[in-house]
């Protein structure tokens, strides 16, 4: 072959091999899914229902309530932990990092265990005021970790500094998850009443309370501190509340079934997980202005979520179910079994 041929030949192979790459390339690009999908399954085992999730940025530990247990995960490594046993019926865990303490509500104890955060061994079993307490939440201005008793339809203060019961607010129905603003007042869905109530963190009064209707039966709950924001999560409806004047600003749909949500101040997106098997993320466009811009297919029962604002990514649980029993005077509307051995934590990322 002539040199000139030789050139031309080089030429239209070099195209070809330029041409190919960038199909390969398009390709790769059309594969990669555009919003969140599943990263990791990060399989814990063992028995038991499950309720809240808990993330420590300082430790990078995920804690996740698991019938008579805490698990631990770290985010980072994907390694489990050894878990926190020995408690009763568990449903939610707070931290106070100011004191490296953290904080177990027992369901079925009526008791908060206090644990160290380094260590994880549990230190001492405080009584509460209020029976079934579910969600737990630390408020470092007032120095207070909140319990929100379902039974008794209260919230019990206690002084995390003695580890004390001080005092206890009426809800005035079924407590469900809540917040701080960081400045003195706590907000927490009422569930019977489909209502917010917003109370003193020190004298324990309320405050004021407000309708968050069209929204029934609210669980989840979030908060938007720059914008002023609460976010309430009912079956198949958000709704957004403006927590300086109590009103609702804005609806939007999500799944059904939730059991929480959360605010990622760094994307401005609002994330809500659904009992059905998906996650409904929002995006803020304005304060008062929300656009849904995916439904991410997750699994069965994976109602409870917990948000990494460092990597953005959303940690939800669940695991198989078995056959549901008969319905019994006890138990009229029995859950479906648990398979043993197949509670999963799955990870999400964009």
């Amino acid at each position: 072959m002539r040199g000139n041929d030789k050139m031309r030949a080089f030429r239209v192979g070099l195209v070809f091999l330029l041409a190919l790459a960038m199909v390969s390339f398009a390709a790769a690009q059309v594969r990669k899914p555009a919003g969140y999908h599943l990263l990791k399954k990060h399989v814990l085992g063992g028995e038991g229902g499950w309720d809240y999730m808990a993330l420590d940025g300082r430790s990078r530990l995920l804690y996740v309530t698991h019938g008579n247990a805490v698990e631990i995960l770290n985010v980072d490594t994907g390694v489990k932990g050894d878990a926190i046993t020995g408690l009763q019926g568990v449903h939610g865990v707070a931290f106070a990092p100011d004191r490296d303490r953290g904080y177990i509500s027992n369901g079925r104890g009526n008791s908060v265990s206090v644990f160290d955060l380094k260590t994880h061994k549990v230190l001492e079993e405080v009584p509460s005021t209020g029976q079934n307490p579910d969600a737990i939440m630390y408020d470092a201005f007032s120095g207070r970790v909140f319990t929100f008793n379902g039974r008794t339809a209260n919230a019990t203060a206690i002084d995390a500094a003695t580890n004390k019961a001080v005092g206890a607010v009426d809800i005035g129905g079924k407590p469900e998850f809540a917040v701080t603003d960081g400045d003195g007042t706590i907000f927490v869905n009422n569930e019977d009443k489909s209502e917010v109530v917003a109370f003193d963190a020190k004298t324990l009064q309320v405050k004021t309370r407000w309708s968050i209707a069209p929204g029934e039966g609210p669980s989840g709950l979030a908060i938007d501190l720059k914008n002023k924001r609460l976010f309430s999560v009912c079956d198949k409806l958000m709704v957004v509340s403006d927590f300086v004047n109590g009103k609702v600003v804005a609806t939007v749909p999500i799944g059904s079934r939730p059991d929480a949500v959360r605010y990622d101040p760094g994307t401005s997106l609002v994330f809500a997980s659904n009992g059905e098997g998906t996650l409904t993320v929002v995006k803020q466009d304005a304060a008062d202005k929300y656009t849904v811009l995916e439904t991410v297919p997750t699994a069965r029962g994976a109602r409870t979520m917990e948000l990494d604002p460092k990597t953005h990514h959303v940690f939800v649980v669940t695991a198989e179910y078995g056959p549901t029993p008969a319905p019994t005077l006890e138990q009229p509307r029995p859950r479906p079994t648990i398979v043993p051995g197949t509670f999963i934590v799955l990870e999400f990322e964009k």
